[in-house]
């Protein structure tokens, strides 16, 4: 059974970050996942990665959404 966008967009996140996310309020995870899934599907040099190797694609995306957040 496939995860919700939350659960893929945690599983995606270096295990600090997902214990940090992990903890924060329900509507701020969703908010972050629907983030990392835009990214994932209009950056084109994800697009690139995501053929290579699919992890390191959703890896980079949610860095990517984590530092938008935090910058």
């Amino acid at each position: 059974m496939p995860m919700d966008p939350v659960g893929r967009f945690l599983a995606a996140l270096d295990p600090d970050h997902r214990e940090a996310i992990g903890a924060k309020p329900r509507e701020e995870q969703e908010r972050l996942a629907a983030a990392w899934e835009r990214e994932l599907e209009t950056d084109t040099e994800l697009d690139t990665l995501d053929e290579l190797s699919p992890p390191a694609a959703e890896e980079e995306a949610a860095r990517r959404v984590l530092d938008e957040g935090t910058g």
